[in-house]
C-alpha cells in the first residue's frame, strides 16, 4: 500500500512538472510568432524580450533559435550553442513537431525542447522554424530527491511497519489469551471465574459476556446436579439403612412370629417408598429425554377431574377435608397424554390433601383460556412462605424437610408436574399465602374443544 501510494504521488508529481513546462514552452512559442507576425524586421526587441525573460528566471533558463526553410540559423540567444548540440536539436524535433521533448545538454543539465514552423524576418515562408529549450535541471532534481525520500520512506516503512503491526496484532490478540487463559482455569470444582470485559473491545466484549453467562448458568447446573446427587443420595440412603436396620434387630436374637411378621411390614413399606422414589427418578429422566413422545388424544377434562377426585376422595376424607370439583356446565374437551395429566393432577391433589389441616378444603377446576385451557387445584392449607415458591418446582426441595421425610415425601411431586407440563409444551404456576392456602394452575396450550 505504501509502494502504491508512493509511486502515485512521484507520477503525478513527474506529470504535472512536464505539463506546466510545456505549458511555458507553448505560451513562448505564441509569444514569438505574435511578435515575428507584427514586427518581423525588429531582431533586437525579439532578442530583448527573450533575454530579459530569460534572466528573470534564474534556475530555468530558456532559449530560442530562429531558422529559414534552409536550416540557416536567423537569430539565436546567447548562451544557446555552449548549452545544447545544436546539431542534434532538429533531429530530435521533426518528428514530434508541436510537441516538448526532453534532451541532455553539453553539462549534463536537462531540458525540454520544442519546434514549431512559423514564418520568420522579412523573405518569410512557410517552412521557417522556431527552435525553443527551456533548462528543466532543478525540477530534475527535485525529483531525484523526491526518488531519494521515496526510497527511504519505503525501506522505513518495510522496517517499521511489521514491528508496528506486531504490536498492534499482540495488543488485539490479548483479550482473546485472556480468554483463553480464564477457560483454562475453568473445571467442575472451579466454576467461579469470570473474564472482566472492561477496555476490550465491543466485539470481545461481547463475548466475554456471553462468555461469563455462559458459566453462570454452567455453575448454576453444577451447583444442582451436586444437590441433586446429594439429595437423591440421601432419599436412597434413608430407607436402605431402615431396611437394614430392621433386618440387623430382627436377626439379633430369636424372634416369635408376630415380630418377624411386623419387621418385614417394616421392610416392605421401605422398599416400597425405594421404589416410589426410583420410579420418580426414572420418569424424570425419561421426561428430559428428546426422544419422548406424548401420546395425545382427545381427553374431557371434568371427567378426568373427576376420576382423580374418586381416587384421592377417601385419603381426604380420613383426613377430615373436602375435596370437591367446579366446572363450568359445558363439556371441555382439549389433546393431551391422559396419563401424564391424571398424574400432574395427582401429584398435586396429594400435595393439597397433606399440607391441608381437618375441616380444610381442596378444589380441582378447569377453564378455557383464549391461548389453551387452564386446570387449577387450590387447598385452605397452611400456606408457603414467599421465599420458597420459586424453588419449589425443583428437584428435593421441601418446604418443611422434617415433615415431608415423616409423611413419606421425596420431593419430587412438583419437579414432575412442571416436567409434564413442559412436555406439553406448557408450564405451572403456583401463588400462596401463609395461613390461606396455596393454588397451583396448569397451562396447556391445546385449544379447548
Amino acid at each position: 500500500m505504501v509502494l502504491f501510494a508512493t509511486a502515485s504521488l512521484y507520477f503525478v508529481l513527474v506529470t504535472e512538472l512536464e505539463r506546466s513546462t510545456d505549458l511555458f514552452l507553448a505560451d513562448k512559442l505564441n509569444v514569438i510568432r505574435t511578435m515575428l507576425r507584427d514586427r518581423p524586421d525588429d531582431w533586437d526587441t525579439l532578442r530583448e524580450e527573450v533575454e530579459l525573460e530569460s534572466a528573470a528566471r534564474q534556475y530555468e533558463q530558456f532559449y530560442i533559435r530562429l531558422l529559414d526553410e534552409h536550416n540557416n540559423p536567423l537569430m539565436t540567444t546567447p548562451g544557446m550553442s555552449e548549452q545544447l548540440d545544436l546539431n542534434q536539436f532538429p533531429r530530435r524535433t521533426q518528428t514530434l513537431a508541436n510537441h516538448a521533448l526532453a534532451m541532455k545538454g553539453r553539462n549534463g543539465h536537462a531540458f525540454r525542447i520544442s519546434t514549431e514552423a512559423a514564418p520568420v524576418g522579412l523573405s518569410a515562408t512557410k517552412s521557417d522554424t522556431i527552435q525553443i529549450a527551456i533548462d528543466v535541471s532543478q525540477k530534475e532534481e527535485l525529483l531525484t530527491r523526491y526518488r531519494q525520500w521515496f526510497w527511504a520512506i519505503l525501506l522505513g516503512s518495510l522496517g517499521i511497519f511489521p514491528l508496528v503491526g506486531y504490536q498492534i496484532a499482540r495488543q488485539g490478540i490479548r483479550p482473546v489469551e485472556e480468554i483463553a487463559t480464564t477457560a483454562r482455569h475453568i473445571s467442575s470444582t472451579n466454576l467461579r471465574e469470570r473474564i472482566l470485559p472492561e477496555g476490550y473491545p465491543s466485539e470481545l466484549a461481547s463475548l466475554a459476556g456471553t462468555f461469563n453467562e455462559m458459566l453462570d448458568r454452567l455453575q448454576e447446573s453444577f451447583e444442582r446436579i451436586s444437590r441433586f446427587s446429594a439429595d437423591i443420595a440421601h432419599d436412597l440412603r434413608t430407607p436402605v439403612n431402615n431396611i437394614r436396620g430392621e433386618a440387623e434387630v430382627a436377626l439379633a436374637r430369636a424372634r416369635t412370629i408376630d415380630e418377624y411378621r411386623d419387621v418385614l411390614g417394616s421392610c416392605l413399606e421401605e422398599a416400597v417408598r425405594l421404589s416410589d422414589l426410583i420410579s420418580d427418578l426414572l420418569f424424570l429422566a425419561r421426561a428430559e429425554s428428546p426422544l419422548t413422545h406424548l401420546r395425545r388424544a382427545p381427553v374431557d377434562v371434568g371427567e378426568m377431574l373427576g376420576n382423580v377426585r374418586e381416587y384421592y376422595e377417601a385419603s381426604a376424607a380420613d383426613g377430615g377435608i373436602s375435596l370437591t370439583t367446579s366446572l363450568s356446565a359445558e363439556p371441555l374437551v382439549a389433546d393431551m397424554d391422559r396419563t401424564l395429566m391424571q398424574r400432574a393432577v395427582g401429584n398435586l391433589v396429594a400435595n393439597a390433601v397433606a399440607h391441608t389441616p381437618p375441616g380444610g378444603a381442596v378444589v380441582l377446576g378447569a377453564n378455557a383460556e383464549l391461548s389453551g385451557v387452564r386446570i387449577e387445584v387450590s387447598d385452605t392449607g397452611a400456606g408457603i412462605p414467599a421465599e420458597a415458591l420459586p424453588r419449589v418446582f425443583d428437584r428435593f426441595y421441601r418446604v418443611d424437610a422434617s415433615r415431608s421425610h415423616v409423611s413419606g415425601g421425596t420431593g419430587l411431586g412438583l419437579a414432575i408436574v412442571q416436567s409434564i407440563m413442559v412436555l406439553h409444551g406448557g408450564k405451572a404456576d403456583i401463588a400462596s399465602q401463609l395461613g390461606q392456602g396455596t393454588k397451583v394452575s396448569l397451562h396447556l396450550p391445546v385449544p379447548a374443544r
